[in-house]
């Protein structure tokens, strides 16, 4: 906004390099490994390179007194096989890619507009976006153009995919290895901080996913030079697990922590989603998670900033349901996501086994108590058929705090063929989903092209090269062998292959064409005036949810009958049929009862199939 006050805003941290107000820079890397380590820089009065001598502590700390923004530089590695060429792990800006040198940025440049304080969690209807794939382009530029569409449709907070630096050209981002240096190919720093600055210029929050449990497979050198990193102490699904706890583990701390910061702090992002954390082994106390939260709440000031988890465990003692030092605004539900999708599809391979049997009464556990189980992993292939598939959940959270969702990268993305729910159900279940998915208290999140009814795909890419690249394709393929449809070597074949730029190209939306079809047209409506019915009548009376008094119940086995409670003394009914049959029932007549909204045909007599009745009841 012309004339509107402007902010700089830089986060300082130990690592990485750092421009001086007065001229010149330096450079500081963790690396305790004995070996001669020295920093390679490359500028416009000429190139040097200056040996890095550890401190007591590890630290290798370099002072070039002519380096300006845009010059480059690199650390080099000197070892018996010879010399290794690094970038800076905390680059701010690494523009030819993970293997060549980091670029010296100046975060003050940017001129922020003075203002914005974020929003509260429980206004949040979420946006998911892969920014590769959200537009042709595949920038952050082209994004930002897209935004007043996504605030026509009334979502209120944008979460974008990972954008640590990753090798290739294409990636879904959770194999990045520069955690601090948005990827090139989407474009330079400053593009990002337009992309976030355009968001809230519109009354859009921005999310950011990121990835504290591995580094990627390719481009990630610490363990040469800083192999305490890592630790044996545990292990995860990526191997040896990033060091939190053991010797040496408060520069691994420190990395993490200061990379939430620095998101928050210098880009102005407006939350958080960690990735896979019951991944991040800690036995510590306060470990890691605690005090991030703690850091970063302090951080935020009077500004909003939510952090959400992603917790295969589902611990509900990280979301008390009020935003405080050390704990969680938000986690992402993966069991109402699986009761829904059983429910419609009827697929029940993978990890749909263990809700097969019982999906409604579990997705309406997750309706009123937030998960379908708590504190304890999803069960292993040898349990998923037992008598009880389902581990009963002890506590009960906050909804606002669960983050449900019909459609994500991993829901999606993790089928062979990356299909869509709509493709998968047709028009009539979809319309339903949707109604639950927005019309309920949890914190609704849509995947990118979802709002218009798109059946374009979102598969798995990774442009790895050389042997790794053989290794995923053929791993990608292996990994689909007990499903019934991949069962032989024919069908595995059809998969497409994840590092070809073709699948890549696959994914990308296509906004323009499908706001020109009616179809398509119809699908954005519907989501539109579901969002609207939410943050109109709904989004309000957030604040008031009685936590814990909420009711479900299976009507003749078959109707899904739901009630949430609010301190006001209104009660908010749901009546839903997930099936493909009518079910004949017998409405309990309510004087003081107000239709909010209806899918399908429900009368006092009978719930179509794929039907759903929304009323309030309001205290007389």
């Amino acid at each position: 906004m012309s004339g509107s006050p402007t902010e700089r805003h830089v986060h300082r941290m130990p690592f990485g390099a750092e421009l001086h107000p007065g001229g010149g820079a330096h450079f500081s890397l963790w690396a305790p490994a004995p070996m001669n380590i020295s920093l390679e820089f490359r500028g416009a009065t000429g190139d040097l390179r200056i040996p890095a001598p550890a401190d007591a502590q590890g630290w290798r700390t370099v002072v070039v007194p002519q380096a300006r923004a845009g010059d480059r530089y690199r650390w080099i590695l000197t070892t018996p096989d010879g010399d290794i060429a690094v970038p800076d792990p905390a680059a701010r800006d690494n523009p030819d890619g993970v293997f060549q040198p980091s670029r010296l940025h100046d975060p003050a440049a940017f001129a922020w507009e003075a203002g914005w304080k974020g929003r509260p969690w429980h206004e949040s209807v979420t946006y998911e976006l892969h920014v590769g794939t959200f537009t042709r382009e595949g920038t952050f530029d082209a994004a930002a153009r897209q935004l007043p569409v996504l605030a026509e449709l009334g979502v209120t907070c944008v979460e974008l995919m990972p954008l640590a630096s990753f090798p290739g050209r294409f990636g879904w981002g959770y194999d990045g290895v520069l955690p601090f240096a948005p990827q090139a190919t989407y474009g330079e720093p400053d593009a990002l901080k337009r992309f976030v600055q355009a968001a809230h210029r519109l009354g859009l929050m921005v999310m950011l996913d990121v990835v504290y449990n591995h580094f990627g497979p390719d481009g990630n050198f610490l363990g040469l030079y800083a192999p305490a990193f890592f630790t044996e102490r545990h292990h995860n699904a990526w191997g040896a697990a990033l060091n939190f706890d053991g010797p040496d583990s408060g520069p691994v701390r420190e990395f993490f922590i200061h990379n939430a910061l620095y998101w928050v702090e210098e880009y102005r992002i407006d939350g958080l989603r960690l990735d896979a954390v019951h991944a991040m082994r800690d036995d510590s106390s306060p470990d890691i998670l605690e005090e991030l939260s703690t850091r970063v709440r302090a951080a935020a000031g009077d500004r909003h900033v939510h952090l959400v988890l992603e917790n295969d465990t589902n611990d509900a003692r990280r979301l008390p349901g009020s935003p405080r030092p050390g704990t969680y605004d938000g986690q992402w539900s993966g069991d109402f996501h699986h009761t829904v999708h059983v429910a419609l599809t009827g697929e029940g391979e993978g990890y749909y086994a263990e809700y097969v049997r019982t999906p409604l009464p579990q997705l309406a556990r997750c309706l009123t108590h937030g998960f379908a189980r708590e504190g304890e992993p999803h069960l292993n292939a040898a349990d998923r058929h037992a008598a009880n598939p389902r581990r009963a959940a002890t506590s009960t959270v906050h909804l606002p705090a669960t983050v449900n969702f019909l459609q994500n990268h991993d829901q999606v993305g993790n089928r062979a063929m990356g299909e869509r729910l709509l493709s998968l159900t047709g028009d009539a279940p979809a319309r339903l989903a949707a109604s639950l998915l927005l019309l309920s208290p949890p914190t609704p999140l849509l995947f990118m092209g979802e709002e218009w009814g798109a059946e374009t795909p979102f598969l798995y890419f990774a442009d790895w090269q050389g042997p790794l690249r053989d290794a995923v394709t053929q791993g990608r393929r292996r990994e689909f062998a007990h499903f019934a449809a991949f069962a032989d070597e024919a069908a595995r074949e059809r998969i497409p292959d994840p590092c070809s730029i073709d699948t890549f190209e696959r994914c990308k939306l296509d906004v323009d064409t499908w706001s020109a079809d009616a179809a398509h047209q119809a699908w954005f409506a519907y989501h539109r005036d579901l969002i609207s019915l939410r943050t109109r009548d709904l989004v309000p009376r957030l604040p008031l949810l009685a936590t814990g008094r909420h009711e479900s119940q299976l009507l003749d086995g078959e109707i899904l009958a739901v009630q949430w409670r609010f301190t006001d003394g209104a009660t908010l009914e749901l009546i839903a049929n997930l099936g493909g049959s009518p079910v004949d029932w017998a409405d309990s007549a309510r004087p003081n009862a107000t239709l909010w909204h209806m899918v399908g045909d429900v009368s006092p007599f009978r719930v179509g199939a794929w039907s759903a009745r929304w009323r309030w009841l309001l205290p007389t």
